[in-house]
């Protein structure tokens, strides 16, 4: 037998093995924690707690404050691992009832998933061992992109990927296609009309702060000024500045804890 037939039908068996479920579920425990914490700093802003960055990062230095919470970020880290691993088998071997460039896309997907979920694994396990995990911020980033030659033009479609990647985490959530995500018994009965609330609530908070951040990205390429870009962190401020920005910020913060929700019925109720 071939030996790329034999790691294709590795791949396959390992994707669907009962231990990838249970280590995906690890980590979309992970990333709902992560995202309920958010949602706490988030709201710490509105009411005039500065103390902490609104963003992941935030979140893992926050966990990281007590020794149960250093501990409970390697385990944050695994989980993230986990999502590594079934991403990059979904990137190699999955979505097979896909034909065509449907399949290339979502297979695609896979691969941004990996590289997401990677680098919060990362930046878990570097906060857990005290390692600074700062390179200058998005700004020293996009400082970088800015000397090259046509970096405002680079940094202009960094946001406007940004943007549209906003656009698609709304769409998905007004059309609740996160519904495929779940199973049956997660998308039906009383428990299951929460689970997609939370979902919708969830894709539009991530995308009002994403379309923040892609305006800020736009902003700083016409402006020639990189320290007008920023992450989330920068986002929510900037939006908590504005008019009606305290009510705006706090919606934004429950739809992070929506989808923080969101991800725990998700580890429920997997659908792979």
């Amino acid at each position: 037998m071939d030996m790329s037939v034999r790691a294709e039908r590795a791949g396959r068996r390992a994707d669907n093995s009962r231990w990838m479920d249970r280590t995906v579920r690890i980590g979309l425990v992970s990333y709902g924690v992560v995202h309920l914490i958010i949602a706490w700093l988030a709201l710490r802003l509105v009411f005039g707690h500065s103390g902490g960055s609104a963003s992941q990062q935030g979140a893992f230095r926050q966990l990281a404050q007590t020794g149960v919470g250093r501990a409970s970020l390697y385990l944050v880290a695994l989980g993230f691992l986990a999502l590594v691993v079934w991403q990059a088998l979904e990137a190699v071997f999955g979505h097979r009832d896909e034909d065509g460039g449907k399949r290339v896309l979502k297979r695609g997907i896979s691969v941004a998933k990996v590289v997401i979920y990677g680098s919060l694994a990362v930046s878990a396990f570097r906060t857990a061992v005290g390692s600074s995990s700062s390179s200058g911020g998005t700004d020293g980033v996009t400082a970088k992109l800015m000397r090259v030659p046509g970096g405002p033009l680079l940094v202009g479609l960094v946001g406007v990927g940004v943007l549209v990647v906003a656009g698609f985490l709304l769409y998905r959530g007004l059309a609740e296609k996160f519904r495929s995500k779940l199973d049956q018994d997660g998308q039906t009965g009383r428990d299951g009309r929460v689970y997609v609330l939370c979902g919708k609530a969830g894709y539009a908070g991530k995308a009002a702060a994403l379309a923040v951040v892609g305006a800020l990205f736009i902003y700083a390429a016409f402006t020639h000024d990189p320290q007008k870009s920023g992450g989330l962190d920068v986002a929510l401020h900037k939006l908590l500045g504005e008019p009606f920005g305290g009510p705006l910020l706090v919606l934004v913060a429950l739809g992070f804890a929506g989808y923080g929700v969101f991800c725990f019925a998700w580890a429920r109720h997997l659908e792979r």
